[in-house]
């Protein structure tokens, strides 16, 4: 199965300062059939405005993974963390036994952003945080593992059975990746794409839908114009 999940149809919150967008439920926006997708439980398009961003709260239990696609985040907290993460970067925090930080765009124009959260396989772990700069072009015509507890060499580890990857596609250019019918969701940051699983037939996404896939041992993504792609596989959930 392959569903389009189209950008204007994905729950939404505005407060001004944070305009954001649900891939699945989250704070008020509830819907039971948009939950989680096998160990994926949030995904959230957010816009934060200059200097403004998330205060001080806290997380457990939760791998977390911020890719930013405009502009820069800059993350505290209270084990004495700091860093910046900017535009095709990630950061990823491992909440475990608990963890409190901070959010802010410290930079002079907006900042968009994927947070991605991730079910852990494991419970109760020191907490972390790890921003890592990988190189933007490793990335050309193809989707390079750069958060994974599945044993990428390069990546960020995580303690979850998933795995995110990044790429770019130029217009025409098309890529595989082998799912073995375990969940996958994928969205396009910029760009238009089209994927195909085993029917054969193409499902196109513009910048920001949502393509949820699963029972497929392959996909095929090819860029319709030139595309930005970030695609989390995971478990399926008993």
């Amino acid at each position: 199965m392959i569903e389009l999940r189209p950008f204007d149809k994905l729950g939404k919150s505005d407060h001004g300062w944070l305009k954001a967008n649900f891939h699945f439920s989250f704070a008020e926006y509830n819907n039971p059939g948009r939950v989680h997708w096998g160990s994926l439980r949030v995904w959230n398009n957010d816009r934060i405005a200059p200097n403004s961003g998330f205060p001080p709260h806290p997380h457990r239990d939760m791998e977390i993974v911020t890719y930013v696609i405009k502009g820069a985040i800059t993350h505290q907290d209270h084990l004495g963390n700091q860093g910046r993460t900017e535009a095709g970067q990630i950061q990823v925090m491992s909440a475990g036994r608990g963890i409190q930080h901070a959010e802010y765009n410290k930079e002079a124009s907006e900042t968009e952003l994927f947070q991605i959260w991730i079910l852990p396989n494991q419970q109760g772990v020191p907490a972390r945080w790890e921003t890592v700069q990988f190189p933007a072009d490793a990335r050309d015509g193809k989707l390079v593992p750069l958060a994974s507890g599945r044993g990428h060499a390069g990546a960020i580890p995580l303690y979850a059975d998933g795995a995110l990857f990044a790429g770019t596609l130029k217009a025409g250019e098309s890529i595989r990746q082998s799912l073995g019918g375990k969940p996958a969701y994928l969205v396009p940051a910029r760009g238009k794409i089209a994927v195909t699983g085993g029917d054969g037939k193409p499902i196109t996404a513009n910048a920001r839908d949502g393509v949820a896939v699963v029972d497929q041992d392959e996909i095929e993504i090819k860029a319709l114009e030139d595309a930005e792609i970030v695609l989390v596989e995971t478990d399926k959930l008993n």
